[in-house]
């Protein structure tokens, strides 16, 4: 059985520059967000739901999910995003499982904003939560993402605190400085790691 990571944070606080440098190291990374998006495709029923949800205005002409647009929608609205969650959360769970189950990897990671809130961080070995501070956070989402003050603080208030985070982790990863300081945290974290499991050749 591999070595399963979940790897969760706060949005723009870069657990998926953690996740990079930990595939970097031959773990398999699991990402949920590639995987909502997948879900979203045209013809699927994650598609067709989210249209009867929220309007035909969030699928544009050749049937794809508008996801600037949607998250418009749902970062102001907190019973519309538990509404999406709803949704898609279901088939990004099961295929989580699938990848579990099936990985041939030595570690796996799995990168999920709502890990914790899904519970299913409890099917894992261990938890890292990647933090960072909150004028780090902001200053990301509108130099990085291009959005204004009032949207980078709207989607920051629509999540949980980073502390319910960090109550949950059994390992913390402060990503507010440079990429070489959060590279030194990611290798004694890995080094941590037994031996075998990193010694272990992945072939995908």
């Amino acid at each position: 059985m591999p070595y399963r990571i979940g790897l969760t944070g706060n949005i723009a606080c870069g657990k998926s520059v953690v996740g990079k440098l930990l595939a970097a190291r031959g773990a398999e990374y699991v990402d949920a967000d590639r995987l909502v998006h997948a879900l979203m495709e045209p013809g699927t029923l994650e598609n067709s739901r989210i249209v009867e949800r929220f309007g035909a205005s969030v699928r544009d002409a050749d049937g794809r999910i508008d996801r600037a647009g949607l998250g418009e929608i749902v970062w102001r609205d907190p019973a519309a995003l538990k509404d999406l969650e709803a949704i898609v959360v279901p088939g990004v769970r099961d295929e989580i499982r699938r990848r579990l189950a099936t990985t041939r990897a030595p570690v796996i990671v799995v990168d999920a904003i709502k890990l914790i809130e899904s519970g299913l961080y409890r099917e894992l070995d261990t938890l890292w939560v990647v933090t960072c501070t909150p004028e780090e956070q902001l200053r990301r989402l509108i130099a990085e993402r291009g959005l204004s003050v009032d949207q980078a603080r709207a989607r920051i208030a629509a999540q949980p605190p980073q502390e319910e985070k960090l109550r949950e982790a059994t390992l913390v990863i402060d990503n507010s400085g440079s990429l070489a300081e959060t590279e030194r945290q990611v290798d004694a974290a890995w080094q941590a790691i037994k031996p075998p499991l990193q010694t272990t050749s992945f072939v995908p």
